[in-house]
């Protein structure tokens, strides 16, 4: 059993939105547990700002593993800094993460500057690296923008393109268990390439790993 809670779009800019997420995070803190990861699927600053991400730094503060993601209102090279510890660049962010005996890969969505999103060349050769070393173990991708219509024509007029390329990929592996995603600022799952799509779920999801029922 893989315990999984799952949160998106913090959009950390000023108290109030502080207040928002803690208050999310000291109620998922106080859980008894155990919690094998808590995912937040971007959107983690509103303005992609340094001092920003010094806030979401202290928000996402938990002794829970914590896994994120960037999306279309972050920005590589302050996130790089201060969530990663690493120098700024421009390259995607990609990363890994094994938690509950899975495998979490952590795909940056993002188009500088842009609001809607695309897995480009080097991230899906890095995900397909992912899943080739992944062996038997079961596998969850995730992602910040959603690669279907969400039928809410703002939300699918920036959702993630190129989606026959990542449905492709993810089908040539069984052990793919389901695809995460934020974004639309709403709780809702759908599907995708046949396998469990939840998107910005608003509550803790609990898995069962190696099996496709939510």
């Amino acid at each position: 059993m893989i315990v999984l809670a799952h949160i998106s779009d913090i959009h950390i800019d000023d108290q109030r939105s502080i207040d928002r997420a803690t208050r999310v995070m000291s109620y998922l803190n106080t859980l008894p547990g155990p919690i094998d990861a808590i995912l937040t699927t971007g959107d983690l600053a509103d303005h992609g700002l340094h001092t920003e991400y010094l806030d979401v730094a202290k928000v996402l503060d938990s002794h829970w593993p914590v896994l994120h993601l960037p999306g279309n209102h972050d920005v590589r090279g302050p996130y790089r800094e201060v969530l990663l510890d690493v120098p700024a660049s421009t390259e995607p962010i990609n990363q890994v993460a094994h938690v509950g005996g899975a495998v979490f890969a952590l795909c940056d969505s993002s188009i500088p500057g842009q609001a809607d999103g695309y897995l480009d060349d080097v991230t899906l050769a890095w995900l397909e690296s992912v899943l080739a070393e992944s062996g038997d173990a079961p596998v969850f991708v995730c992602f910040h923008h959603p690669p279907v219509l969400l039928h809410m024509p703002f939300v699918d007029g920036i959702k993630q393109s190129g989606e026959d390329r990542l449905a492709a990929l993810v089908s040539r592996y069984p052990n793919v268990v389901a695809l995460l995603c934020g974004h639309a600022h709403t709780g809702a799952a759908s599907t995708f390439a046949g396998l469990p799509l939840p998107h910005d779920v608003p509550r803790a999801l609990v898995r069962r790993a190696g099996t496709n029922t939510l």
